[in-house]
């Protein structure tokens, strides 16, 4: 046995499984590491997997993704103290994107909390979701309980076909006078039954189309897999097209396009800092933050076009004429724009849209210039949208 294939076989042997990696090889899946976990990064192809969930359905496994319940007398409040979100104004059934900031004002960790009612509901990177967990223990308040849903799982549906394809499972409202599937808009949630199954069902994403994230218990997920997977408009998707979709979405990735060291107004992502926030403050790093928003960020994260095929990739140096200006943190060959694309922090006055620039690829110098994102226009399903 070769050195090599001994430590991918040591390195396997570190990652935790999913609850449906059985069911991932039976289907044909190439299994990578990530986030801790060994994950299907493809199964037919990357290219056929993107352009099936863009005009289909696909299925995603983020089941190594951390999902989390926070309870008790207090918890809008001390919500309130670790994001710039305005939980207080939260509806029940309604999901808002948010950060976990660091005191500095860095990004700690981009999630999504959900109001159910009783409790609020966080999904945390895969990647992040143990320094998620003790940051958040080590500063909520004894009577908030933090609950880490480590016996469910978690599905994506995604894609144009998605609505029609989990209708047909037939899942009902958990409680009298909740919404049912076809009337949650984009970031709404419910609870629901398929099958005596308990489902906690949202409907967003990570790839710009319309879909779903469904919550489910490991015990029922392979059930659920096998039911959706057998409707003609579905197939299962992996990690690879999962990454382009999401970049041709402008949707940036944790650990890539933004870090600890990455503060919300340079990374474009202002609209997590609730305009009841920027009156109020009172969440970490809330100074720096409001002080960026008023006057600007000295960098932006950018949309970058290129021409022809070669892609650049992260690492990749951005220039201004001989003054290298920025570095590319995500980059990739756009299947729906025939095209590579990038995302890249720059110096914010080469961060006008038009402004021609150069990338540094294999020594080579690439023509580019910046664009807005997303690059492929998001089709999320608004309610009262046209």
């Amino acid at each position: 046995m070769s050195g090599r294939k001994m430590s991918e076989d040591a390195e396997a042997e570190t990652l935790d499984k999913l609850p449906l990696d059985a069911w991932h090889r039976a289907h044909g899946a190439r299994m990578v590491g990530f986030a801790g976990y060994e994950m299907p990064i493809q199964y037919e192809g990357i290219l056929a997997e993107h352009e099936w969930t863009r005009t289909h359905a696909g299925l995603f496994d983020v089941s190594h993704m951390g999902q989390l319940t926070i309870s008790g007398e207090g918890a809008v409040e001390a919500l309130e103290a670790l994001l710039p979100a305005d939980v207080a104004s939260l509806k029940p059934g309604r999901i808002r994107y948010s950060l976990l900031l660091a005191e500095d004002g860095g990004i700690l960790d981009d999630l999504m909390v959900t109001n159910r009612s009783h409790e609020f509901y966080l999904v945390v990177n895969g990647a992040t979701k143990w320094d998620d967990i003790g940051h958040l223990r080590e500063r909520l308040p004894d009577e908030v309980t933090l609950n880490h849903l480590a016996d469910h799982a978690l599905l994506a549906l995604q894609g144009p076909e998605a609505a029609a394809a989990l209708g047909r499972l037939g899942l009902t409202p958990a409680f009298e006078g909740m919404p049912s599937l076809d009337e949650l808009g984009f970031m709404q949630a419910g609870p629901f039954f398929w099958d005596g199954r308990p489902l906690g069902v949202g409907r967003s994403g990570y790839t710009g189309e319309d879909g779903f994230e469904i919550s489910v218990r490991a015990e029922d997920v392979t059930a659920l897999a096998d039911a959706l997977c057998a409707l003609p408009e579905v197939k299962p998707i992996g990690l690879g097209a999962r990454d382009s979709l999401r970049l041709e979405a402008g949707l940036p990735l944790y650990g890539h396009d933004m870090t600890a060291e990455t503060d919300p107004v340079s990374a474009g992502l202002e609209f997590a800092i609730s305009q009841a926030r920027r009156q109020s403050g009172g969440f970490p790093g809330a100074e720096r933050i409001l002080t960026l928003l008023a006057s600007g960020a000295p960098i932006r994260r950018v949309g970058l076009s290129l021409e022809g095929r070669m892609a650049a990739r992260e690492g990749a140096d951005v220039f201004a004429g001989e003054a290298r200006i920025g570095t590319v943190t995500s980059g990739g060959f756009s299947p729906t724009l025939s095209h590579p694309i990038a995302m890249a922090y720059v110096d914010s006055a080469h961060s006008s849209e038009g402004t021609e620039l150069e990338l540094e690829v294999r020594g080579k110098r690439l023509p580019t210039r910046v664009v807005p994102m997303p690059f492929v226009p998001h089709r999320y399903h608004r309610k009262g949208a046209a």
